[in-house]
């Protein structure tokens, strides 16, 4: 029998079948999954590099994250990162509720600071307070028993005879713990003077905390500058112009980015407080170094003015002539600065349209003042650096002339 041909149907079929055959697709990895540590980390590089708004969404997820996932270590960092990105962003209710969150998980700030623990969030809880008063004074007491309690830990690790490099890592912690401590007694103190000034024991209280503040950081400049001020509100002034000589003798010759210089308003309000304690040149020199660092402050110039113009004051006046001021005219150097101070405070406050009135209705008097003194522009006018050194080179053209006619 002859071989049968196959038909072409069955090969076109068969054809067909095997081009028209998917391959398998190749085998894609599966992507890292985006855990909470990593969408913390991102988001904490984000807020390093100034993205605030970038920072957010990141935070945002790690905590929903966490909290799905049931990762409690990971859930305070959240909170309390994302209640800092709330603060950058002016969001202080959505910032509050964060903080709140974490004190009910960590009532006592117990939990290891790396898990997110301590005393932070105690501590902005009593400056974001809506009532202020005992309730801002009851967050900073949690915060600083949790601040003791560390003290204590690393005090009795050190007793355990650590060495080298280790003993150094502690000795530096237990000075960053006794320093935040003695600043959180500063923060109580202050709600004492202010908030609860009408408080019976409120003088007692502010005694024994400012003291336990400079006994734990005497090398720290705020707790000497704090005390200064309640001695001041007892108008003990001798004793306060010691306490605002020693808090200066800790920072001012060191550089401006040292860690123990305090901060720009903490400095201003040392100003203040020279001011009242009538250390006027003292004043004028951390005010200077003041403006170098930043010269935008309506009230940095201000003050700056209202300090020149009491020292001028001073001179004008018999008691504080300086020897070999015969005519009495050495005030107006002092007088003359104090109306630079204070006409270029002016214009930062008519740009920034600032809200302190009284400052601005203050600055107008003493710029009037010296003005109907001194002569020269008033208020509106166009007085800058240089014009000190016009009006002494006017006599000095007098003198001129009138040796040259001689």
């Amino acid at each position: 029998m002859a071989k049968t041909k196959p038909t072409k149907q069955k090969s076109k079929q068969h054809s067909k079948s095997t081009l028209n055959r998917v391959a398998p697709s190749p085998s894609k990895p599966n992507p890292t999954p985006e855990t909470p540590t990593i969408l913390l980390a991102k988001a904490t590089s984000a807020l390093q590099q100034g993205d605030i708004d970038g920072a957010l969404p990141f935070a945002k997820r790690a905590l929903s994250t966490a909290t799905t996932n049931g990762d409690v270590d990971d859930v305070l960092p959240a909170l309390n990162l994302l209640g800092e990105i709330h603060i950058e962003l002016g969001e202080i209710d959505a910032a509050r509720e964060c903080f709140l969150r974490a004190a009910e998980i960590d009532e006592d700030g117990d939990v290891d600071e790396d898990s997110g623990g301590g005393a932070e969030k105690f501590l902005w809880l009593a400056q974001l307070s809506e009532e202020g008063g005992k309730e801002s004074v009851g967050w900073f007491e949690r915060g600083a028993a949790a601040l003791r309690r560390q003290i204590q830990g690393i005090i009795e690790s050190s007793r355990t005879g650590v060495d080298g490099n280790g003993g150094q890592i502690l000795e530096m912690l237990l000075e960053g713990k006794r320093r935040k401590l003695a600043m959180v007694l500063c923060g109580i103190v202050e709600v004492y003077m202010t908030d609860l000034s009408w408080e019976e024991d409120a003088e007692q209280k502010c005694e024994k905390l400012v003291t336990e503040a400079t006994m734990v950081a005497p090398e720290v400049a705020e707790p000497w500058q704090t005390l200064a001020s309640v001695r001041i509100s007892q108008m003990r002034m001798e004793d306060a112009r010691a306490s605002l000589r020693r808090s200066l003798d800790l920072w001012k010759d060191l550089l401006p980015e040292d860690e123990m210089v305090p901060d720009f308003p903490t400095r201003v309000s040392l100003a203040r407080l020279l001011l009242e304690a009538e250390m006027e040149e003292e004043a004028i020199e951390v005010l200077e170094r003041l403006v170098s660092e930043d010269d935008s402050s309506v009230e940095v110039w201000y003050l700056g003015g209202w300090g020149l113009y009491i020292m001028g004051e001073k001179q004008k006046s018999d008691t504080g002539r300086k020897e070999g001021d015969a005519d009495g005219e050495t005030y107006k150097i002092s007088w003359i600065s104090s109306r630079q101070w204070l006409t270029h405070s002016m214009r930062l406050f008519e740009m920034q349209d600032y809200e302190d009135i009284r400052l601005g209705e203050h600055a107008r008097e003493l710029i009037a003042i010296l003005d109907q003194d001194l002569g020269g522009r008033a208020i509106d006018g166009d007085e800058d650096e240089d014009d000190a050194g016009e009006w002494e080179d006017e006599e000095d053209d007098d003198e001129d002339e009138e040796m040259a006619e001689a």
